[in-house]
């Protein structure tokens, strides 16, 4: 008999679980060139499905069934992930099935079935209008770069942006005159964000006293808006453990980070009257459900007061 008549009546097999993550880099293209995803979420997803395989072990991606996989939102609890963290594994793992359904590898998008992101949803944490004045006044002339820093707050306060969309911030996205700035969102989606008068002069004098001084080194003057000591943009990790040290010395929760700031701008914005929708938009959020969040961080917060302060709470 020949080879080819062998293989003709041979079964065909599916990948084992070992050969699964094979599909790991088809995917991570698909989701940046044809999902149009920011480079930061497609290493995301790189992270969370590389934690998925690990759990997956030497089980058969494609033999498993829902009771199984509902194992793993549990076992990533186990692993001492907060709650929003385990919600984007979750999302991710979804992505990566509807990606194999478009592939023809599995009929069915199991991942689908799990809890939805509310129930590993957590209220997020939010600062009081004076902490927020503490953390943003914390930066001082000891510091090296405190007037970048100093405009680095602000300005995450004031527009609520995302570490890695201040860290694109370019020069020409800032209005300074007309009070406005342009972030560039997840997707490359563009905003349009008020700038209020403290960051707006946090920002100037910056720019007229500081950012001269650390692009002198440099043959040509770098696009970006906040600058590192070597006049590179400021790396989102930068700013986080600049925002971390910053609270630290204030003696502001542990937690505290650009995210903290970004619930704190909407959930101050919601307690003030704001609209929900202008609010979604300034957040560049694509489903107002994830705005609401907000309400129900200021809910909580008054619940605590209450239970707190009151004979019969």
């Amino acid at each position: 008999m020949s080879t080819l008549r062998r293989q003709k009546r041979s079964p065909r097999r599916r990948p084992a679980a070992s050969t699964a993550a094979r599909f790991m880099e088809p995917f991570l293209d698909y989701a940046r060139s044809e999902c149009h995803l920011a480079e930061n979420t497609v290493r995301a997803y790189r992270r969370d499905l590389a934690r998925f395989f690990k759990w997956l072990g030497k089980r058969d991606l494609f033999k498993i069934g829902i009771r199984q996989l509902a194992d793993y939102p549990r076992w990533l609890q186990t692993e001492k992930l907060a709650p929003a963290s385990i919600a984007r594994h979750i999302v991710a793992l979804r992505v990566f099935f509807r990606y194999l359904q478009l592939e023809g590898v599995v009929k069915e998008n199991l991942a689908e079935l799990l809890g939805t992101q509310k129930l590993w949803q957590r209220v997020p944490e939010v600062l009081s209008a004076g902490e927020v004045d503490r953390l943003l006044a914390s930066p001082t002339r000891e510091d090296p770069h405190w007037r970048r820093d100093r405009a680095m707050l602000e300005l995450l306060y004031a527009t609520g942006c995302r570490a890695s969309e201040l860290s694109g911030l370019k020069v020409a996205d800032v209005h300074l005159d007309q009070g406005y700035c342009i972030c560039h969102g997840k997707g490359d989606k563009q905003r349009i964000v008020p700038l209020g008068r403290r960051a707006v002069r946090a920002i100037q004098q910056y720019l007229e006293r500081e950012r001269g001084k650390l692009v002198e080194r440099r043959d040509e003057d770098p696009p970006w808006l906040l600058l590192s000591s070597r006049a590179g943009a400021l790396r989102r990790e930068r700013i986080w453990e600049l925002v971390k040290r910053y609270a630290a010395r204030e003696g502001l929760s542990r937690a505290a980070s650009p995210h903290t700031l970004r619930h704190s701008f909407a959930t101050h914005l919601l307690s003030g009257g704001a609209d929900m929708r202008q609010v979604q938009e300034m957040l560049g959020h694509a489903s107002i459900a994830t705005t609401q969040i907000y309400t129900h961080v200021d809910a909580a917060r008054l619940r605590k007061v209450h239970q707190q302060f009151h004979p019969r709470g």
